[in-house]
């Protein structure tokens, strides 16, 4: 048997921050307040994500259905994400947070943009922790360009295939070991589809407003519980996994 820990010390976990509007909803307040508090879990968890073993972690923060909402909505919430990388690049380099933005970028506005671009360039030299935040983004467009691009005539192996993806910041360059949906739905929604192929699935029911550290770190926990045989089969019979996380887990 393969434990977690054997096969990659520090995973990849990525997150599908779901329920910020229900979470204003049932508080009488606009969904504009629920992103605002969506914000703030996600600093919670990127703040505590080195402290729990993770060194890569993606956040999907915009997909590009969601360009389908009111006008209004949007702006807001691409606004949001510009102030919150505009108020934490300074953190960013002090923690030693290596920031990439994936997805499309030729819609955005330009003033995002070039926050999107200061970002990455201040925070290159980070190697604590490597955070990506999805915005305007889609698996299934980002794997169509990725075929576009193809230019041999012979078919591509899976390792050149994925490196194709990430080629453009469409996509992440590693895969995804644990995959976190708050909000109670149970599906992946054109999220890290190439990437999340042999992911193990976490979803809590709980709006990603209340998501905070303990809920990260019983999502870790059992994340080492679990078996990862990638195909394969158990050396031997018995529990599932004896692999433990690293200690020293954020409070």
């Amino acid at each position: 048997m393969q434990s977690n820990l054997g096969r990659k010390v520090s995973p990849h976990v990525a997150i599908i921050m779901d329920g910020n509007g229900r979470w204003a909803k049932a508080r009488g307040l606009s969904r504009s307040h629920g992103h605002r508090a969506g914000v703030e879990a996600a600093r919670r968890v990127v703040e505590a994500a080195p402290a729990l073993g993770i060194t890569a972690l993606t956040l999907f923060a915009f997909s590009s259905d969601n360009w389908q909402r009111p006008q209004a909505e949007v702006a807001a919430l691409l606004g949001l994400l510009q102030r919150y990388l505009r108020d934490e690049l300074c953190q960013f380099v002090a923690r030693g947070i290596r920031l990439t933005v994936i997805g499309r970028r030729n819609r955005l506005a330009n003033d995002l943009m070039q926050s999107i671009i200061a970002a990455e360039v201040a925070s290159a030299a980070g190697n604590r922790l490597d955070l990506r935040i999805a915005i305007d983004y889609s698996s299934r467009d980002a794997i169509t360009d990725a075929v576009t691009r193809w230019p041999f005539a012979h078919r591509p192996s899976r390792a050149a295939f994925g490196r194709l993806l990430a080629a453009p910041r469409l996509a992440p360059q590693t895969d995804v070991d644990l995959l976190i949906r708050a909000g109670g739905e149970k599906r992946l929604s054109d999220f890290l589809l190439w990437e999340a192929a042999y992911a193990e699935l976490h979803f809590v029911d709980m709006l990603w407003p209340d998501f905070g550290v303990d809920d990260l770190r019983a999502a870790m926990a059992e994340f080492y519980g679990r078996e990862r045989r990638f195909g394969g089969l158990s050396a031997e019979p018995g529990p599932a996994s004896t692999a433990v996380p690293p200690a020293g887990g954020a409070r």
